[in-house]
This record gives C-alpha cells, sequence and structure tokens, in this order.
C-alpha cells in the first residue's frame, strides 16, 4: 500500500532533552508533520532514513561519532531530494556555512528555538516538496491509519473509523510479518544496510502480489509490515519467509497467526512479538518463529544473593563468588523470560559493584575504571544475550589480573611461609584447598600466586618434596617400599610410584637396587 504523503521529520541530537522538546513543540499531526524517528548522532540517522524515508532531516550539527555537517554531506549526496535543516548554537557559523555548501536548506539558531519558529521554517521547507503536493483525501488517509497503528503497537486503546480502515484495508484478514536484523553486523557499512533493507522490501512487493501491507518501523532493525489477504493466501508469508532467509541468513522472520479485527495488532504485537523478539535476544540461531512454534516459558531465575557475592569478595573467596556469579550467569542466559533491559542492567550493575569492592579494598582499579564505560556501551548496543556475556567475560578477566597484582606486591614472606608449611606438613593429606584455608587465601588465587612466585604449580612442589624424602627412606634397608608411600604422604600406592618414575626416572624399587650398587 503508498504510505502517504503526510511531511516525516527525523530528528538528530545528541542531548535527549533538545529531542524530546522539540517532540512537544507542535501538535505534528494538525500542523500537517510527522515525527517518524529519532537518532542520536549522524551514523544513527543515516541508518534510519532507508527505512523510514524522511522528507526533512532536522539535525544538530556537533555530535559524536558523526556530526550534522559529515551528515549533510552523505545526505545530499545519496538522497538528494530530502531537504536539511541545521540546528546550531552560537559560534558555530563556519560548520553552518559547509553544510549550506554541502546542500543544507535552512538553519535554526538553538537559543531561538521555539514552537513558532520552528514550524515558520518547517512550513517553508516543506512547500518546496514536490511530493508532498499528493490529494488532501491521500494523505489523510495514510495519516489516519499510521497514526492508529502508531497507537495500537504503543499499547494504547484508541477509536477509528471503520469505514476508513475498510477503504484502506478491502480484506477482513491480517497477520504481523516482522522482519528482524538486529543481529546484522554491517561492519559500519550503511551501503550494505540500505541494500538490505531494499531487497527485502522488494521482494516483499514481488511475492506479495496485489497483497495490501503497511510497513511501520517499531525499533531499530526491526521492520514491521501488517499484512491484509485473504485466509487462505497466508501460506505466501510462510514462503516469502523461506526466500528471505534463503536470500540473507542472519536475517529472522516473525509471524503470528492471523486476526480478523484490525484493532487486534496492539495485542498481536506486544504479546507475540515482543516475545519473539526477546527470545531472539536470548537464542539468535532461531530465524523463523510463528505464533503456533513460540517457544513454552521457561521458570523464571532465581534472584541473585548479591549479599552473598559482595560477603565473599570482602573476604577474598574470589573464586567462590566468580564462580556462584558464572552459575548465575549460564541459568540467565538459558532461559528467555528476563526482560532485555533488566538482562542488561544486571550486567552493568555487577562491572559497577565489582570495580567498588576492589577500589574499596585497595586493588589497583584504574585499568577498570578505564574500560568500565565502554563495556557499559558495548552492553547497551549488544544485539544477543551472548555478546553481553562476552563483555562482562573480559572485564572479569581484568578484575582477576588486578587481584593477581596485588598479591605479587606482598614481597616473599608470605611464599616463604608457605613453603614452611608444605615442608613441615608434606607428609599428612595435604592439599591447595586445606592450605588455602589454613593461611585464608582464596584456593584460585593461591594457585596462581603460588606458581608465579615458585615457579611451579603447588602439586609439583608438593610431589616433589614427598619424593626427595621417599628417596632419602630407600636408601635405608629397613623401611620397606610398600611403607614408604604412606609415610610421605601418598595414600595411592601406584600413584606414589608413578610420580617416583615420572622424577627419578626409575621405579623406586629400581632405584633402591642401583643405591645399593653404589
Amino acid at each position: 500500500m503508498k504510505s502517504g504523503e503526510l511531511c516525516r521529520i527525523l530528528i538528530v541530537d545528541d542531548e535527549q532533552l533538545i529531542r524530546q522538546g522539540i517532540k512537544h513543540y507542535l501538535q505534528w499531526e494538525q500542523e500537517g508533520f510527522q515525527i517518524i524517528g529519532e537518532a542520536s548522532n549522524g551514523q544513527e540517522a543515516l541508518e534510519m532514513v532507508e527505512r523510514t524515508n524522511p522528507h526533512i532531516i532536522l539535525t544538530d550539527i556537533v555530535m559524536p561519532i558523526m556530526d550534522g555537517e559529515e551528515l549533510t554531506r552523505i545526505v545530499k549526496a545519496q538522497y538528494p531530494n530530502i531537504e536539511v535543516i541545521i540546528l546550531s548554537s552560537y559560534g558555530e557559523f563556519d560548520y553552518v556555512r559547509s553544510t549550506f555548501q554541502s546542500g543544507a536548506v535552512d538553519y535554526i539558531l538553538k537559543p531561538k528555538l521555539d514552537a513558532e519558529n520552528l514550524l515558520n521554517v518547517l512550513t517553508t521547507v516543506a512547500s518546496r516538496i514536490s511530493s508532498l503536493q499528493a490529494s488532501k483525501e491521500e494523505t489523510n488517509l495514510s495519516l489516519n491509519i499510521g497514526h492508529i497503528i502508531d497507537k495500537f503497537l504503543s499499547g494504547f486503546e484508541t477509536e477509528y473509523d471503520a469505514q476508513l480502515i475498510r477503504k484502506a484495508f478491502p480484506v477482513d484478514c491480517f497477520c504481523l510479518l516482522v522482519v528482524d536484523t538486529r543481529s546484522l553486523s554491517f561492519s559500519n557499512n550503511l551501503s550494505d544496510s540500505d541494500s538490505l533493507k531494499k531487497r527485502i522490501k522488494n521482494k516483499i512487493e514481488i511475492m506479495m502480489g496485489d497483497t495490501v501491507f503497511q510497513p511501520y518501523t517499531s525499533e531499530k532493525n526491526v521492520s514491521v509490515f501488517l499484512v491484509n489477504l485473504e485466509e487462505k493466501d497466508l501460506i505466501g508469508c510462510l514462503t516469502l519467509a523461506d526466500e528471505l532467509l534463503k536470500e540473507d541468513s542472519e536475517v529472522a522472520i516473525l509471524i503470528t497467526d492471523s486476526f480478523k479485527d484490525f484493532s487486534q495488532i496492539g495485542n498481536k504485537y506486544n504479546s507475540v512479538i515482543k516475545k519473539m523478539l526477546q527470545y531472539r535476544f536470548y537464542f539468535p540461531e532461531a530465524k523463523l518463529l510463528t505464533e503456533k512454534n513460540q517457544p513454552k516459558e521457561v521458570p523464571p531465575v532465581a534472584s541473585f544473593n548479591l549479599d552473598k557475592f559482595t560477603n565473599d569478595f570482602k573476604h577474598e573467596r574470589f573464586d567462590a563468588a566468580f564462580n556462584y556469579l558464572n552459575d548465575h550467569i549460564k541459568a540467565l542466559s538459558g532461559g528467555f523470560t528476563t526482560d532485555i533491559f533488566e538482562f542488561k542492567s544486571f550486567f552493568g550493575n555487577i562491572i559497577f559493584n565489582i570495580t567498588i569492592l576492589l577500589s574499596n579494598m585497595d586493588y589497583d582499579v584504574e585499568e577498570l575504571e578505564n574500560a568500565k564505560f565502554t563495556l557499559f556501551n558495548s552492553i547497551d548496543e549488544a544485539t544477543s544475550a551472548s555478546a553481553v556475556v562476552e563483555q562482562l567475560e573480559q572485564f572479569i578477566e581484568k578484575a582477576k589480573k588486578s587481584i593477581l597484582a596485588k598479591g605479587n606486591q606482598s614481597g616473599g614472606s608470605n611464599i616463604k611461609m608457605i613453603l614452611e608449611y608444605v615442608e613441615d606438613h608434606y607428609a599428612e593429606p595435604l592439599n591447595l584447598t586445606g592450605v588455602a584455608n589454613h593461611f585464608h587465601f582464596n584456593p584460585s588465587y593461591l594457585s596462581s600466586y603460588f606458581t608465579s612466585h615458585n615457579g611451579e604449580g603447588f602439586n609439583e612442589y608438593l610431589n616433589r618434596i614427598r619424593i626427595e624424602e621417599a628417596a632419602k627412606l630407600l636408601n635405608r634397608e629397613s623401611t620397606p617400599i610398600s611403607e614408604i608411600s604412606g609415610i610421605v604422604g601418598y595414600s595411592d600406592h601406584s600413584y606414589f610410584c608413578k610420580v617416583f618414575k615420572k622424577l627419578k626416572g626409575v621405579s623406586p624399587s629400581q632405584y633402591r637396587r642401583s643405591q645399593k650398587l653404589k
């Protein structure tokens, strides 16, 4: 279905308050305009241009990643029919002049930005756009339908003219078909992204024939199509999905069951499609989801015990703390019922808490502090649960280095005490955990600490001490070989013989015989 020619506005500004302010300046629909999207920088804006098809871009000039000057130059080169209006502050006239050279049509000073000034500029610019001269009836039809769909998908109930809907959608059967491209990585190559979206749109138009469909963008890289067709033709949606998946294996298609009542569009999107989108965040390998094969919900994961985690950390039981965290993450990632925002927030909070805890315990957290905000941003941008987990794993590796570094600075006195303790107690059933508990170390930390300070692992050192003592006993004729293993701390005689041969090159009996010959 051809979309109406309401003047579509894309707002681009890195300050959320500015974007929100602009959105509330006017009764946009009453004035003949529609806000079809917003972006926080030029790169985001370019990604939205193809799918939202704006008539006018209202953009700030100073922004991170890609500023308004570069955005204007690219837009006018690739989309010459889109008009660009610049928002600028005092002192930015050199930038403004540059954007005019690239094709910007007008500018507004932010300090003078108000409803009247904004409307005057937009109206003047809109009057230059020939495609907006469509018939009033067609414009009103598209405006009203787009507004109604927007309200329903946003979860609001709204009244609508049934005759208007019948005029736009002649068949009393609908379904939602969603193209999910969130997991695609375009390597910042916007042309690849634009090309993919064009192929999807063309494929729908070709394969669905005269079928009426209404496109809608619900969120970044999620395109919703309200399909209006006879129920017997719904199989065509599955055929379309198969073709799209053949061409783009990383794309995912989500399809609802059919519904008769147009007003059910909101319920279908919020109770079916949103669950599918959340499921794909946890299991992005799922490429085709229909309402009939929608996975059953799993029991919620038990709450994370932050007090336990914090207590283990404060007592330097780092191994226990990280193991507990790892178990919780596996459970959290193995289901799909946790809200995506809550999932990401949990990881951000863990990173924040670990950094604070280590800082309060006098560990060097400079590297953690430097990496923290980059990780926060990566987690926020992550399109899958596994990508979020990967960010935390990188952070934990840095945290463990900080923990180990402090142990390395504590000098040789600690390792000396540990070595003396092993030498005094080697004949007992000694192990790493027992020694760690004796010195109030975390076992995992002690393992790393022992190796880095003594040049060999704990077990290697213990075996060497025991075998040296066993060799001394083998020099004595009075001590049976069968008893020596137990005397030096081995409960398994065969294991003792295996270790002895590994370190001495011969078995205990061969060693004793060789000593006699000397």
